[in-house]
């Protein structure tokens, strides 16, 4: 942050600090004289801090700073405060179109007479390549090799023009990919906890409390290492970046506190798993939690970030645990230097930022406890993460939640007994059923899977990979195994089994639990079916060199679990194609296939078009689930396999003690593994360092390119705003229900051939097999747009019997897709609505589940509640999002989208700051004439974001006041 404007200093707040050699200044605290803030959360002291530092009389006001400090925890939030974040975390999906949509300003900037140079990041902004890494090929020693080959290959287009907005932007670093996940790579390396500022002109250096926002929803991990941090859409990212403070009503906070310790046999997912349905029900949607008691004791700091990852999941804003002797230790392992984490204990402690068990408990909005003792194992699913299964309970909670997850039945009809695999063991009849799954084989059964390509025989086993080295990614289980999957899958068979995301890659303990699994199983002979595809995608490098350091990667290798990729893979989507042979008996026989994965969301369509059931679960649950090969296996009852001798191996005979874990972890990991991978963090393979990229300040877009095109969003906009107008004779284009996420409104996985993007990219030379991601083709508006309510699991209730991005034009009733509807809508000149239920926008932080909807030429939305971060991005992009009253919705008020809408007086309403109130009416004129009213809450929550919509949109504001037209 830059003082070139003299700061107040109101409450002499500002002195120095020595730590070391090194003296910085900051802004103390303790001397807010007059308010107790001990009984202040640590975020909010954080957040203090925050505006304490910015105080300028204009954005910042010592009233604010007053009203901060003597927060009051019952009050509803109504102040408007002006947080200010350290720095901006991007992965490549939503980093790519924010950096389009920069260079896009340039230009817009020029033609609005402004200077090009003021679109440039004011604090480091920092974007690391991990969504784009697919599973093409797994199950092999070269399934790594072959899918950076396949990456590179499809991205290199996104690449050179990442490459090109690191030369053109200050402050604006790319982590190159193959390098791990953005979350991890923040909590292992990114992350200072406390941040420095470079000297100044007169050699001060200021201190303050990392903290930061990115674009992605799981930005809030690194709350486990105590710094304040959450996802926002890429659009307010990008106005955070050019120095606009993320405007926010000051939060409730809710102390979750802990006691006790985990049991053996449970891990920090069943914990992570427990608390996101516990805080769902309490419902946290736009609040703080902070985590507190002697229970955070009993947690080491990965165990701490697995549960921060998931915030989003349980509805919060942030996940937080504060600052100590454990955050001090996890700097120190992850190769943090010995000055800094001097620096971050010194500054912590002067700040009352430092926790200590004896410190006095803070106040808080709403107070929940858990005893950590109680958790049991657990998965979620089959299609929410707050869906908390107990382990014991998953079969029968699959078989009643599977007439819900049918589609299409073929001609398997209702669900049989799984067929047991002849690697299993289990007695066959003649018909294939299964006669008994439990009890010893009879004698002279074979047991063991048939030795084939990939598959070895437990005595053959030396330290190594062990599988196939082939040339093309798998296309059949009968090409390589020589196995008829037809025959043996059924509903609840696992397809895909996945140790994925950097919820539990990034956490030691669940990892190693898997390794040993994974060891103890192959010295029992244990392999697993031929039709799961399997996967390992840790999200940082490290987590191979210790597998390799403690002997278990070669044990993993032994059941397929190769390294496909350093990225996020399966976990959003990118799990690649099913093998043929699996996809068709799915499609032929109408199949509920199931995934099974580590990562922290489960939603319809997100980890495979083919695949109607996924659940989440720890990364041992995952090796456990892939040897079963079915949902529908009981642990505690079935055993897994036979070994050599025949004899039945249960879950409970290869899973590892608590305590042999933490042997295996503080034998096979050091620091010195971090700083050695972190040090070349930046370098990149040969294909990143041989990507030649275009020069200059501004872009030279290509017009027929597919990846990268420019964004639209400033064409023709006149240098001030326009006036709000009126909604008249506007239409519906969806009605939707509960719980529909930004995966169903914008998704990211692959392009169908037959649909409005697939046939755009092939009208565009594309072929099918290039197509890659709609995440991958953020960049380009035209392809995201067709994609827009494009999931395949999208419900829309205006063309019953349909999935997918399909309604019908109206008044015409006429069925088409949802992309082609919009088309002749604006034709003829009619605004469009979406009517929708609870949790609307939930999931993934993408601002496109916002950018796509206003190309589609929606100017409204009414919901019945909706998710915190799409809420702001529908305000970013000049979306109106209303909420029905409570008690209400489109059901019950009998809308079935067939009606024309009106909405009149919102110009009035803005421009006098909701001096009336916020609720505004709704007309809705029915099919015979009939005309009804209803009240509806805008939920524009802050004065700011009135700004934001009043121009069109917050980047539209954000380039005129830097244009000086504001």
């Amino acid at each position: 942050m830059s003082l070139v404007t003299p700061h107040p200093n109101s409450f002499g707040s500002k002195t120095t600090l020595t730590s070391g050699s090194q003296k910085v200044t900051y802004f103390a605290l303790d001397a807010l004289k007059g308010f107790d803030l001990a009984k202040l959360p640590f975020s909010l002291r954080i957040l203090l801090e925050n505006l304490l530092r910015h105080e300028d009389g204009r954005t910042v006001t010592a009233d604010d700073i007053r009203f901060l400090a003597s927060w009051n925890p019952k009050a509803e939030p109504s102040r408007e405060i002006a947080y200010m974040p350290a720095r901006v975390l991007m992965q490549d999906f939503t980093g790519v179109p924010a950096i389009v949509d920069l260079a896009a300003m340039r230009d817009a900037m020029r033609a609005l007479g402004g200077d090009p140079e003021k679109i440039n990041p004011l604090q480091p902004a920092e974007l690391v390549i991990d969504h784009s890494v697919q599973v093409d090929e797994f199950g092999t020693t070269n399934a790594y090799d072959m899918n950076a080959a396949l990456e590179f290959q499809r991205n290199r287009e996104r690449y050179a023009f990442l490459k090109w907005g690191q030369s053109a932007f200050n402050n604006f670093s790319a982590v190159p990919p193959g390098m791990g996940i953005c979350h991890q790579v923040n909590l292992e390396y990114l992350a200072r906890v406390v941040f420095t500022t470079q000297a100044d002109a007169a050699g001060e250096i200021l201190a303050y409390p990392d903290t930061l926002v990115g674009t992605d929803s799981h930005t809030t991990m690194v709350n486990g290492l105590g710094v304040l941090g959450w996802g926002v859409g890429g659009i307010e990212a990008e106005a955070a970046m050019l120095g606009q403070p993320v405007s926010m009503l000051v939060p409730q906070v809710v102390g979750f506190k802990l006691t006790g310790k985990l049991k053996e046999g449970t891990t920090a997912t069943d914990l992570v798993l427990t608390v996101t349905e516990a805080l769902r029900k309490l419902g946290v949607v736009g609040k703080f939690v902070e985590f507190y008691g002697p229970g955070i004791s009993e947690l080491p700091l990965a165990d701490r970030a697995t549960i921060a990852n998931m915030a989003p999941e349980y509805g919060a804003t942030c996940g937080i645990f504060p600052v100590d002797h454990e955050t001090l230790a996890y700097l120190r392992l992850t190769g943090r230097t010995d000055d800094q984490i001097k620096l971050v204990e010194e500054y912590m402690r002067a700040q009352g930022l430092f926790h200590t068990p004896d410190a006095p408990e803070a106040e808080y909005s709403a107070t929940m406890s858990l005893d950590l003792s109680t958790v049991e194992p657990s998965v979620a699913g089959p299609k929410r993460p707050q869906d908390r299964v107990l382990l014991s309970n998953a079969p029968a909670s699959f078989a009643q939640q599977l007439p819900n997850l049918l589609g299409p039945v073929g001609n398997k009809g209702a669900v049989r007994q799984m067929v047991r695999w002849e690697g299993e063991g289990g007695h066959m009849s003649e018909s294939g059923d299964v006669t008994s799954s439990v009890g010893a084989p009879s004698p002279g059964t074979d047991t063991h899977l048939p030795i084939a390509d990939g598959l070895v025989p437990v005595s053959t086993l030396t330290a190594g990979p062990h599988a196939v080295h082939i040339d093309a990614p798998v296309t059949s289980v009968k090409g390589r195994y020589g196995v008829d999957v037809d025959q043996y899958l059924d509903h609840g068979s696992i397809v895909i089994a996945a140790i994925t995301s950097c919820t539990n890659t990034s956490n030691p303990y669940v990892m190693m639990a898997a390794g040993l699994l994974a060891k103890k199983a192959v010295e029992k002979g244990l392999r697993t079916p031929p039709w799961v595809k399997t996967s390992l995608a840790p999200g940082s490098r490290v987590v191979t060199d210790y597998y390799v350091k403690a002997g278990l990667m070669q044990y993993l290798d032994a059941l397929r679990f190769q390294v496909v990729g350093y990225g996020c893979t399966t976990c959003i989507g990118n799990s690649g194609p099913l093998p043929t042979d699996v996809s068709k008996s799915i499609e032929e026989h109408g199949l509920v296939a199931v995934s099974v994965l580590s990562g922290n969301r489960n939603f319809e369509g997100r980890i495979s078009p083919e695949v109607r059931a996924n659940y989440l679960m720890s990364p041992p649950l995952v090796v456990a689930y892939a040897l079963a090969g079915t949902i529908h296996h009981d642990f505690e009852k079935e055993p897994i396999g036979y070994d050599p001798a025949r004899q039945p191996v249960f879950l409970k005979d290869i899973w590892p003690t608590q305590q042999e874990v933490i042997d295996t972890v503080n034998s096979s990991i050091n620091s010195e593994m971090f700083r050695k991978q972190y040090s070349t963090v930046s370098d990149g393979d040969q294909n990143w360092q041989n990507l030649s990229f275009p020069s200059g300040d501004t872009y030279g877009w290509e017009p027929d390119s597919t990846y990268i095109r420019k964004a639209p969003y400033f064409d023709g906009m006149p240098a001030t705003p326009v006036d709000v107008e009126d909604i008249r004779a506007a239409r519906c284009l969806a009605v939707l229900g509960d719980s529909v996420t930004t995966d169903h409104i914008s998704p990211a996985g692959s392009i169908k051939k037959n649909g409005p993007a697939g046939k755009y990219l092939m009208e565009h030379g594309v072929e099918a097999a290039d197509f890659n991601s709609y995440g991958s083709r953020r960049g380009n508006h035209e392809v995201m747009v067709r994609g827009t309510f494009a999931n395949v699991r999208l419900r829309n209730k205006m063309a019953p019997g349909t999935e997918g991005g399909v309604t019908r034009l109206l008044p015409e009733m006429t069925e088409m897709s949802i992309y082609d509807a919009s088309v002749e809508y604006a034709r003829r000149g009619t605004p469009l609505a979406i009517l929708a239920g609870k949790e609307y926008g939930s999931g993934s932080s993408r601002d496109w589940a916002a950018k796509g909807p206003r190309l589609l030429g929606i100017r409204f939305v009414i919901a019945e509640s909706y998710e915190r971060i799409h809420r702001s991005n529908l305000v970013g992009m000049g979306i109106l999002p209303l909420q029905f009253e409570h008690g209400e919705s489109a059901e019950s008020l009998g809308l079935t989208g067939e009606e024309i809408f009106e909405i009149t007086g919102l110009k009035e309403m803005l421009d006098s700051k909701f001096a009336a109130g916020k609720n505004i009416t709704v007309k809705a004129e029915n099919q015979t004439g009939t005309t009804m009213e209803f009240p509806v809450t805008v939920r524009i929550d802050t004065p700011q974001e009135i700004l934001y919509y009043q121009h069109g949109g917050i980047l539209q504001y954000v380039l005129r006041q830097l244009a000086g037209k504001a």
